[in-house]
C-alpha cells in the first residue's frame, strides 16, 4: 500500500498543481492598453516636459507593459483637433509642450518615436483619434488662427462646456477623415482607432444645436435617423479610405458598451442603460454587418451581475453579434483606483472578466487605462504575469480578410556551447513590413504542437536565439515566421 501511495502521490500532486493554475492562456489573443493623452491622463505625465523626459516616460511605460504580457498599445494622438506629430493638418497639442501649436523641445517626432519603440518590443501601435471633439473647453480657444475652429466656426457646435465639429456637415466629416488618412500615409501604424465620441453624451436640459445642418442636409429624415446616417457615412468613408491607402492597417472602434436595450429592440442586450444607437447615434451593429471595421472594442466598464448592464450579459452579446470581425473587450481597470471594499477592490473582477471573455471566445481585451495600473496597486500586475492570464507569449489574432498568405518556413540550424543552445535561421528581407520569428521548445519525446502557448520561449525580429538550459533535460526546437498581420508559417525542421 505504501509503495502504491509513493507512486500515485506525485501524480496526484501534479493534478492538484494543474487545478490550482487553471487553464493556460491562449497563443492568439489581443492584449492592449489605452494610453490617453487628453488632460495628460496617462502620458506625458504633465505638459512641458523636455523631449528626453517624454521619451523616457514612454519607454518605461512600454517596458512595464511588455513585462506584463501586453502586445499592443492604443495611443491617443489627436485628443481635441490637435496633433502629437509634426507637419500635420492640425497644430501641436498643448499636452506635449504646454502651449497649443508649439513643438516639444528639443524637437522630435513623438509619433514616429512611439511607433519605433513599440515595434522594437514586438507590439502593435494603434493610433487613437477622437474624431469630433474640437475644444475641451468651449470658453477657451488657445489654438492658432490656422486651426479648424477659427477657419470654419460654422462647423463648430458648443455643448456641455465643450465644442464639437458638426458630424452633420459633410465638409467637417471629410476634414476629419483627411486628418486620419494623413497619418495613415505618413506613419507605419498598425491600426486606426476611434473612440466613443461621435455625437456627445446627452446632458439633461441641453440641446445639441445642429439645426442648421439638419435643415440643409436632413432630406426629410427624422433627426435621429439623420444623425445615425451621418456617423454611418463617416465610418464607411474612413474604413474605405484607410483600406485604399494601406489595406493592412486595421480599423477599430471602441463604442459605449450597450448597442441597444431589449426594451428598445429585440436584437438588443438584456440591459437598461444609455445606448450607442439611441443616445450617441452610433449604429455599431450596422458597421459590423457592413464590415466597415476590423475590430470592435466595446467599453464594458461594469462588473459581473451589474443590475443595469452586467458584464456577463454584454460580453457574449457582442461576440454573438460580431461573427465576422474581431471583438476585443474594453475593461475598466480605472474602477480599481481608490475602490471601496467590494467588487472593484483588488484584481478579482478584472481577472474574472478575462476568464469570461475567453469562455465566450472573444479575441482579446483592451484595458483603460495605463495610469490605472500604477495607481491601483501591484495586485493586478502580479496576477496578470501568471501563466493562466498573461504569463505566456501571445500574438494578436489573424484577420484573414486583410491577407492570409503565410510566410515561408525558416531554414534553421542548431549548435551548442556549454549550457547555451544557439538557434539561427535564414532571415527573409523582402517581405513588406519585415518578419518576426517564434521560437518553440519541446521536450525531446514530446509531439510538436504549435497551438501550445506554454512551449513558446521567444518572439524576435532577429535571425538567432539563445536558450540557456540548466535542468539536464533534452529538448527540441522549431522556428516559425510571422508577417505583420501575424500570419504564421509552417514550422522549420525540428532541431535537436
Amino acid at each position: 500500500m505504501k509503495r502504491i501511495l509513493a507512486v500515485l502521490l506525485p501524480v496526484f500532486l501534479s493534478f492538484v498543481c494543474l487545478a490550482q493554475q487553471g487553464p493556460q492562456a491562449p497563443k492568439r489573443e489581443f492584449r492592449g492598453v489605452w494610453i490617453a493623452t487628453v488632460g495628460n491622463i496617462d502620458w506625458p505625465s504633465k505638459p512641458g516636459l523636455s523631449a528626453v523626459q517624454q521619451q523616457n516616460e514612454f519607454v518605461n511605460h512600454l517596458n512595464f507593459l511588455a513585462g506584463q504580457g501586453f502586445n499592443a498599445v492604443i495611443v491617443q494622438i489627436r485628443p481635441a483637433a490637435d496633433a502629437f506629430y509634426p507637419n500635420g493638418i492640425e497644430p501641436w497639442s498643448r499636452y506635449l509642450s504646454g502651449k497649443q501649436g508649439e513643438a516639444p523641445f528639443p524637437f522630435y517626432d513623438p509619433l514616429a518615436f512611439m511607433i519605433e519603440e513599440t515595434h522594437k518590443r514586438n507590439m502593435e501601435f494603434h493610433a487613437w483619434f477622437n474624431p469630433f471633439r474640437a475644444l475641451v473647453s468651449s470658453k477657451v480657444n488657445v489654438n492658432p488662427a490656422s486651426h479648424v475652429t477659427k477657419q470654419h466656426p460654422d462647423w463648430v457646435i458648443h455643448y456641455g462646456g465643450k465644442s464639437y465639429l458638426d458630424p452633420g456637415n459633410p465638409e467637417a466629416r471629410n476634414y476629419v477623415n483627411n486628418v486620419i488618412l494623413d497619418v495613415v500615409k505618413k506613419y507605419d501604424i498598425d491600426g486606426v482607432h476611434i473612440d466613443d465620441y461621435f455625437y456627445p453624451y446627452k446632458i439633461a436640459g441641453q440641446v445639441f444645436n445642429d439645426n442648421r445642418s439638419y435643415n440643409t442636409y436632413g432630406n426629410g429624415m427624422s433627426i435621429d435617423d439623420w444623425r445615425r446616417s451621418n456617423i454611418n457615412k463617416f465610418v464607411e468613408a474612413m474604413y474605405k479610405g484607410v483600406k485604399k491607402e494601406k489595406r493592412y492597417v486595421k480599423v477599430g472602434i471602441s463604442p459605449f458598451g450597450i448597442w441597444r436595450n431589449q426594451r428598445q429592440d429585440p436584437q438588443g442586450s438584456a440591459t437598461n442603460g444609455t445606448s450607442c444607437y439611441d443616445d450617441l447615434y452610433a449604429d455599431v451593429k450596422t458597421w459590423i454587418d457592413n464590415k466597415w471595421l476590423d475590430y470592435v472594442a466595446p467599453q464594458l466598464y461594469w462588473e459581473h451581475g451589474h443590475r443595469l448592464a452586467a458584464f456577463d450579459e454584454l460580453a457574449p452579446w457582442w461576440r454573438q453579434n460580431c461573427k465576422d470581425r474581431a471583438v476585443y473587450i474594453g475593461m475598466g481597470v480605472y474602477k480599481m483606483v481608490n475602490a471601496k471594499p467590494g467588487t472593484w477592490q483588488g484584481p478579482n473582477e478584472i481577472l474574472k472578466q478575462l476568464e469570461t471573455s475567453r469562455s465566450v471566445h472573444t479575441d482579446g481585451a483592451i484595458m483603460y487605462s495605463l495610469a490605472s495600473f500604477y495607481q491601483a496597486g501591484a495586485g493586478l500586475s502580479q496576477q496578470l504575469k501568471q501563466g493562466r492570464y498573461f504569463g505566456t507569449i501571445a500574438i494578436p489574432p489573424t484577420m484573414p480578410w486583410l491577407g492570409a498568405t503565410a510566410p515561408v518556413a525558416p531554414n534553421a540550424k542548431i549548435s551548442k556551447q556549454g549550457n547555451r543552445i544557439i538557434l539561427s535561421w535564414n532571415k527573409e528581407l523582402t517581405v513588406s513590413g519585415g518578419l518576426k520569428y517564434m521560437v518553440y521548445r519541446f521536450v525531446k519525446n514530446e509531439a510538436v504542437d504549435l497551438n501550445n502557448a506554454t512551449r513558446i520561449i521567444g518572439l524576435t525580429q532577429q535571425s538567432n536565439f539563445v536558450d540557456e538550459v540548466n535542468d539536464g533535460r533534452q529538448y527540441k526546437y522549431v522556428i516559425t515566421a510571422l508577417d505583420r498581420l501575424w500570419n504564421e508559417s509552417k514550422a522549420s525542421q525540428v532541431l535537436e
